[in-house]
């Protein structure tokens, strides 16, 4: 489930939990320029991480009051990065949903937590272990270099010029027409990706970008 996002691009994000996952995010989150606010239970892992973000405290995130004492209610945006304890997880998401956090990025590990995360009121649901398996499958086919997909079915795929596009212009290919994908962009040996244009040529070896419904760009990915 996703809702419009109002926040900065560059507002301070919550991270509780600091598993795998959760450390992860928010030094990525820290790499972009946002000051993270880092929160585990666990002392020993707070003074692990001490100096790697920008404020990193211990704390029970399943109390409510416990959350309101670290300022968890200043922050529009927060991740809960808690997997395998699902009632932690689940009581994090409430609490933060109960002092009025805009946006919850809540990590699920199946189908059954995700579900119940939904149901709670958890802005996005992630899944990363089941995403990354379906990333990987998708590239270990030989037919994509890289392949996300997106909740609402759509999908965005990086692969080979097919050969019955080769030599002509998109426009000329008629590849949404036949195929019902987009060529976002391309990329010819030697060079960077560059949009894609109506009148753009298309070679053999050409590296394109692909989007449209899953099942489309992958029966499109299987011609090249």
């Amino acid at each position: 489930m996703a809702k419009d996002r109002n926040t900065s691009p560059t507002a301070p994000v919550i991270v509780l939990g600091l598993g795998r996952f959760g450390t992860a995010v928010a030094r990525s989150l820290v790499q972009l320029g946002h000051d993270v606010l880092a929160v585990d239970e666990r002392a020993d892992i707070v003074q692990k991480y001490a100096s790697d973000f920008t404020h990193v405290v211990a704390a029970d995130t399943t109390d409510t009051e416990a959350l309101r004492q670290i300022g968890a209610e200043q922050f529009q945006v927060a991740v809960v990065g808690i997997g395998t304890d699902i009632e932690a997880s689940v009581l994090t998401v409430l609490g933060l949903l109960d002092l009025g956090v805009k946006e919850v990025w809540a990590k699920a590990i199946s189908g059954k937590h995700a579900a119940i995360l939904e149901r709670v009121g958890a802005t996005h649901v992630i899944r990363p272990e089941s995403q990354m398996g379906k990333r990987v499958a998708h590239m270990v086919t030989g037919t994509m270099t890289d392949f996300i997909e997106f909740d609402e079915g759509f999908a965005i795929a990086r692969t080979r010029s097919p050969s019955r596009a080769c030599g002509k212009t998109l426009q000329e290919a008629k590849l949404r027409a036949d195929y019902g994908v987009t060529i976002v962009a391309i990329k010819s040996r030697g060079s960077d990706f560059t949009y894609a244009q109506a009148t753009t040529q298309v070679f053999d070896g050409d590296e394109l970008i692909v989007s449209g419904p899953t099942t489309k760009v992958e029966a499109f990915c299987a011609l090249s």
